[in-house]
Order: C-alpha cells, then sequence, then structure tokens
C-alpha cells in the first residue's frame, strides 16, 4: 500500500527535468517493498527508505521551483513534513522504538533512514559536482546509477554487520 502510494505520488510529480529523476524514485520505492516483502532487516529496509525520502525531497523542490513557489526556509519545511510524513506512522504502528529491534543501541529503522539519506544526498550530490566540471554524464544512466550505488553498497555492508552482531 506505501509502495503504491509512493509511485503514484512520484509519478503525479513528474517532469522532464529534475534535481533529482523519477527513475531514482522508483528504483528506491521498489527497494524498500522488496526487502519488507523478503523480510529483510530493518535497518536495510531503512536504507532505502532513507533513500527514497530524499529523492522525495529533490521532487517536491523542483515541482515548486517550476511552479514558481519556492520561499525561505522551505527545503527545512519541505524535509520535516515528508520525514514526519513518513516517521510519525513508522512510530504509531510501532515500526520504530522496538527494544528489541535495536543496533548499537539504536533502532535499526532510524539507524538505516539516516545512513540511506545521507548517502542518497551524496551520490546525488557527486553526481552534480562531475557533470558540473565535465559537463555531461560519464555513461549512460549515471544519474541513476550515482545516488543508488550507495545505497546498494551500504546494503551489504548491514547484511554482514547485522548478521555478525
Amino acid at each position: 500500500m506505501l509502495f503504491a502510494g509512493v509511485v503514484a505520488s512520484s509519478l503525479a510529480v513528474a517532469s522532464s527535468a529534475e534535481a533529482q529523476c523519477e527513475v531514482c524514485t522508483l528504483v528506491v520505492g521498489a527497494g524498500v517493498g522488496l526487502s519488507r516483502w523478503l523480510g529483510i532487516d530493518d535497518t536495510i529496509s531503512g536504507i532505502w527508505i532513507g533513500g527514497l525520502m530524499v529523492s522525495l525531497v529533490y521532487m517536491s523542490l523542483g515541482w515548486m521551483e517550476r511552479r514558481r513557489a519556492r520561499f525561505k526556509g522551505d527545503v527545512l519545511l519541505v524535509l520535516a513534513v515528508l520525514y514526519l510524513w513518513v516517521l510519525v506512522p513508522l512510530y504509531v504502528f510501532h515500526l520504530i522504538g522496538q527494544c528489541a529491534n535495536q543496533l548499537w543501541g539504536h533502532d535499526k529503522l532510524l539507524i538505516g533512514v539516516t545512513v540511506g539519506s545521507v548517502l542518497f544526498y551524496l551520490g546525488a550530490w557527486f553526481y552534480r559536482r562531475i557533470k558540473l566540471r565535465r559537463g555531461h554524464a560519464h555513461f549512460p544512466f549515471e544519474k541513476v546509477v550515482m545516488p543508488i550505488a550507495p545505497l546498494i553498497v551500504a546494503s551489504v555492508i548491514f547484511y554482514f554487520l547485522v548478521r555478525w552482531s
């Protein structure tokens, strides 16, 4: 249900040019749905939820830009609204805050969301920086690969970290 809502939301705000593309959002959304369906650890699911949230922030800001609705503090407002929109229901339905679902003394899902958000942002930032220097992408779908690759690497790393702890 959440995945269908995310896909519908991303398609509703889609356009031909974004700060972050719709394909990234759909790939991250598919990763969330697939990981939960397969019973993968919450840390890994959180990584993909965090990536999805950053992608939705980019898309929302792009949507606001096209409608000339940007204002001072809009980035913080969009961040707060979107993260609360996802994290509050997870808390209400007891997916966040369970004592038995912790890693290193912190909630696994929140660790994953934090790591995924930071890595997706850094991947997208790194792509924009490289493209500014060179003027074009190095290979097809680089705009998709750069933000998604850190999420895949982090998922593999956390798979082994959680398994060994």
